[in-house]
């Protein structure tokens, strides 16, 4: 990569980073979203180990130090399948790409009302529609007094695909779940392994998770029957139980996804593969919301909208603030010109 330029646009979904790329990106071939995602992890390479090219060149120098960190994610702005979408978006981080980002959709839906490109009212709502590699979402923006208040995503259908899979850690055996939710989750409690869901236990946690995640590769459960670069465990979920509101179940969580960066959010997507668990294990309802909170304490609410053959079509509710504007500069004679992660 030669001198760069890269402007971005930087929000936070109950607390975890998203940074918007939305101009000033090489083309990416490819008709839709699925199969520029699949162009970008290039022949031979996986989401998680893409091969390289002029779009992850970018992607390396925003998500590694001195301009990121190994917990900063984002998303580059595309072209949508078609008129339906107003845009489509590749979602990265620091070892790759992800085919679904709840946290991710919501920061996009209220950066594309907040700039004007999908007008909303003072007060109101207003949908964005994203088109995504795992299908097409929806960010409901609410909006009080001219300013966004609120975001509701809706996922693609969540589907349990195997319930109780045995895995062996070093912390002894456990028993997993595993859902499809734009991306496959394999969702634990966290006291089968003795831990509990708070920072003091944060390296427990992530080695737990990239353990079981290893683990669960090429298991059955994991593969989606329509594309492979869906399948695979894509994030471990950690939860614990909390006193049920008055409005349904509360849980607390922490998503280890990749090769093992955490979600500082409940995370979107992984709140969708619960919510479809606990519906099918009947301690949701239709109207019932989950209140799932994050490893950091923030709250996305999350409910089941209706159950179709694909799966629990699912709505999560959180908010979504703008944390900075950037220009980015990428000098050829500095030695550490493409970054480092620590």
């Amino acid at each position: 990569m030669t001198e760069a330029e890269v402007r971005t646009v930087d929000y936070h979904t109950a607390g975890e980073p998203f940074r918007i790329v939305h101009e000033g990106l090489p083309p990416v071939p490819g008709d839709t979203v699925a199969e520029r995602f699949a162009n970008v992890v290039g022949a031979g390479g996986t989401p998680t180990a893409p091969r390289r090219g002029p779009l992850d060149d970018i992607r390396r120098l925003l998500v590694r130090e001195p301009r990121g960190h190994a917990g900063m994610y984002g998303g580059f702005v595309v072209p949508p399948d078609d008129d339906g979408a107003h845009f489509g978006v590749l979602f990265w981080h620091k070892d790759g790409y992800s085919t679904a980002c709840g946290h991710g959709t919501m920061a996009l839906g209220a950066w594309a009302v907040d700039q004007g490109l999908v007008a909303a009212p003072a007060d109101g709502a207003a949908q964005v529609r994203i088109d995504v590699p795992s299908g097409r979402v929806t960010a409901t923006v609410h909006r009080e007094g001219g300013r966004t208040t609120a975001v509701t995503f809706r996922n693609v259908p969540a589907r349990v695909t195997a319930r109780a899979v045995s895995v062996a850690t070093v912390l002894g055996p456990v028993e997993v779940d595993l859902v499809h939710a734009g991306a496959c989750y394999a969702s634990v409690p966290a006291d089968r392994l003795k831990l509990t869901v708070e920072t003091a236990e944060l390296p427990e946690l992530v080695a737990a998770g990239r353990e079981i995640r290893s683990a669960l590769a090429g298991h059955p459960g994991t593969a989606h029957p329509d594309n492979p670069l869906l399948s695979g465990v894509y994030g471990v979920i950690f939860h614990e139980e909390l006193p049920h509101t008055a409005d349904g179940p509360a849980q607390r969580n922490i998503t280890v996804f990749a090769d093992g960066q955490f979600d500082r959010s409940p995370c979107g997507s992984g709140t969708s593969a619960r919510l479809a668990l606990l519906a099918e294990e009947g301690r949701i309802a239709p109207g019932r919301t989950l209140r799932h909170e994050s490893v950091v304490g923030t709250v996305f609410l999350g409910r089941t909208v209706s159950h179709t053959p694909e799966g629990t079509v699912t709505d999560i509710t959180g908010t979504a603030h703008r944390t900075g504007e950037h220009r980015f500069v990428r000098d050829p004679h500095d030695d550490l010109a493409e970054g480092f992660l620590c």
